[in-house]
């Protein structure tokens, strides 16, 4: 019988709504192993509305969360959200909801770059409304670079492997920290309605 994984949590506010774990390392190392040997699949960052640099500026990737370089990384993201699920149990009654209907982007912000808007997850497009949960990975360490949550006025860090999960509306609008001095990687998507 295989042995229950038991994530390591990263504490936050219950009445945050934001969730946190942690997923093994080795799954983020392969993953930025992927981004950096792929660079014919970079483009350049966008948002709902399109690409501006002064919204946003990064270097991407978008794969199917089928694809076999998430292979791994999709169990342990099932298993931050059964934990989500658990900590929020009225998630348990939404409508099916999977990592199918959307590719799942690794994204690269060099030194000065980030997410400088606040915005949420459900703006930009109507096909945004399918849109229940973010997920989001640290792919590395950064110190001061991790994203800072408007209406609940915390900040999260950048850590290895930390898997953040809150609901993708108006009342989790958020924006990146900027590293000055470092790059910092992520992954992100959403869960939407099948």
């Amino acid at each position: 019988m295989q042995e229950k994984i038991k994530l390591k949590e990263y504490k936050l506010p219950y009445d945050s709504l934001i969730g946190g774990w942690f997923i093994p390392e080795k799954i983020c190392d392969d993953i930025l192993k992927f981004f950096k040997k792929n660079k014919q699949l970079h483009f350049k960052g966008h948002t709902g509305k399109g690409v501006n640099e002064d919204i946003k500026k990064s270097t991407d990737i978008s794969i199917s969360s089928t694809d076999s370089v998430f292979y791994t990384y999709i169990n342990y993201l099932n298993k931050c959200l059964r934990e989500y699920e658990n900590k929020y149990e009225e998630v348990k009654g939404f409508y099916r909801y999977s990592t199918r209907k959307e590719p799942i982007n690794i994204q690269w912000y060099k030194p000065g770059e980030g997410f400088y808007e606040w915005h949420c997850e459900r703006l930009g497009a109507p096909e945004n409304v399918s849109r229940t949960l973010v997920f989001m990975t640290y792919l590395n360490t950064v110190e001061n670079a991790g994203t800072e949550f408007k209406y609940q006025k915390l900040k999260t860090e950048a850590l290895k492997g930390l898997t953040l999960i809150w609901p993708s509306d108006f009342t989790h609008t958020h924006r990146g920290i900027v590293s000055k001095d470092k790059d910092k990687f992520i992954v992100t998507s959403w869960f939407n309605y099948d």
